[in-house]
């Protein structure tokens, strides 16, 4: 049996990086998440997961002090992404602050926070270091990478900042996954089945056509217009797959459909890495937002089994040590 190491997760969404933290082991103590939508979706996939509706500004880990093995979440992209004014700590929404005070109060083994590519660019280089250097002086040996997701499985070309960061006593022993062996799906070969789910004559001659990695998912905002595949550029990448991005169907096509076919809330789910059974509470518009926001599952667990791996090695070695002292 393996070992159960306990984790709190903040901005849990709908449940793509709690789901790959479950996948590699780790026993979620609480999940806060201020959605009310994605709320109802944690909690219709995953009943016994404790789930927290509200700020996490609220919310407090003080009593779980030297009791956790991993802070994890995925915090506002906004501040950060260069679809907005990046903002950055300006931002009210960087929660930034949030994650380095919940450290403080429970004094995690690891934190795994991830975050827009956008964070990289150079006008926030100052404020990573100074988040690395606050983590640092927890006693946190921390690292950033740039996550491509379609190296883990996830046909889709979707990059994001992962900050890493754990305790000395168990550094030595983490090193970033190197990804899937082999490559992913295409598109094509990933929905087919969906799109032929009401006997669509063409799904096969459009899977064919779509047999490359899908454009990043976007157009999770609240601010956004509804549910559509994104901008302009975002429509233009999805018009070589064959599909039209200018919104989202209600189900798959029909059986003598002619045009271009629309992803649904499921499609587009698939695309991000959840299962088949996975569901999402709420009407479409909200239902593709929670996907669009999500860190793909199969990500999160390969970076996790990685912090996981890193934590038990170390309590092991350092139980030898002891041994060997005494």
């Amino acid at each position: 049996m393996q070992a159960e190491l306990r984790s709190i997760e903040i901005c849990a969404g709908a449940g793509g990086q709690a789901l790959g933290l479950e996948q590699a082991g780790f026993h979620h103590v609480a999940l806060i998440e201020i959605d009310a939508n994605a709320c109802a979706t944690l909690r219709q996939n995953r009943p016994h997961w404790n789930v927290i509706e509200g700020d996490v500004k609220a919310f407090s880990v003080s009593k779980y002090y030297n009791d956790i093995d991993l802070l994890a979440g995925g915090v506002p992209c906004p501040p950060f992404s260069v679809a907005g004014k990046q903002l950055g700590q300006e931002d009210e929404r960087d929660l930034f602050p949030e994650v380095l005070r919940l450290a403080r109060e429970c004094n995690p083994k690891a934190v795994m926070i991830e975050n827009v590519r956008g964070i990289f660019d150079p006008k926030f280089d100052i404020y990573r270091k100074q988040i690395k250097t606050q983590l640092h002086a927890m006693g946190y040996v921390c690292a950033w990478e740039l996550v491509h997701t379609h190296h883990y499985g996830v046909p889709q070309q979707r990059a994001r900042a992962v900050l890493v960061a754990i305790k000395q006593t168990y550094a030595s022993y983490f090193s970033w996954p190197l990804g899937a062996v082999a490559p992913p799906p295409t598109v094509g070969q990933l929905l087919v089945n969906e799109m032929s789910r009401n006997g669509w004559k063409q799904a096969k001659k459009w899977a064919e056509q779509a047999d490359g990695i899908a454009p990043t998912l976007v157009g999770g905002s609240k601010k956004h217009g509804g549910a559509d595949l994104g901008p302009t550029r975002s429509r233009l990448a999805w018009e070589k797959f064959g599909v039209d991005g200018k919104g989202l169907a209600e189900e798959a096509p029909a059986i003598d459909y002619v045009g271009m076919p629309k992803l649904t809330v499921r499609m587009a789910a698939l695309l991000q890495g959840f299962p088949m059974e996975w569901e999402f509470f709420g009407k479409k518009t909200p239902a593709y937002r929670q996907v669009g926001n999500a860190f793909p599952p199969p990500v999160a667990k390969a970076i996790a089994n990685a912090i996981r791996k890193a934590i038990l090695t170390g309590t092991v070695e350092n139980i030898e040590q002891k041994e060997i002292a005494l």
